[in-house]
């Protein structure tokens, strides 16, 4: 299985775009959005795949992105997802939430850890995890995504 790893849109449908189109091209199967979505519309670019989106810290319209992802058929995990795929389980969350983002990288239930808010892309393991991030589609000096290949766990950050 291959997922699509992205962060940080922040509304911007016109920087998401290339991301999307890379997307396609690399055949991914599912993607997830580690946050700062921004926008009903950028949640719409994803409607090719089964998406998981969580919140970060500028979604400040939750109940209509909750409304919008709800809509595309798509899952809401709030600010937090526990997902597993391949027998392989992943937290995915933003990292604005300092406490809770130590505790997952502190916990021996995750091989993976995908997160989002600081706008640099990022590939480290620690204590035998994956800790993920996708870089941003937004604010950024080079925008980026990430490729996660399971059962695997083999990622790669890749420029736009």
């Amino acid at each position: 299985m291959r997922l699509g790893i992205v962060s940080d849109t922040h509304g911007y449908v016109d920087h998401t775009r290339p991301a999307i189109r890379l997307l396609e091209s690399l055949e991914v199967d599912q993607v997830l959005h580690c946050g700062d979505i921004g926008s009903v519309e950028v949640v719409n670019l994803f409607s090719a795949w089964p998406t998981h989106f969580v919140f970060g810290n500028c979604d400040y319209y939750q109940a209509e992105l909750r409304e919008g992802i709800a809509a595309a058929g798509q899952k809401c995990h709030e600010l937090f997802g526990d997902l597993t795929f391949e027998g392989v389980r992943i937290a995915l969350l933003h990292s604005h939430e300092h406490q809770r983002f130590q505790q997952v990288l502190d916990s021996d239930e995750y091989q993976v850890v995908c997160y989002g808010h600081t706008h640099v892309a990022d590939k480290t393991t620690r204590d035998g995890k994956l800790v993920l991030n996708p870089g941003a589609l937004y604010r950024a000096p080079k925008h980026s995504i990430a490729i996660l290949d399971l059962p695997e766990i083999k990622a790669e950050i890749v420029g736009l």
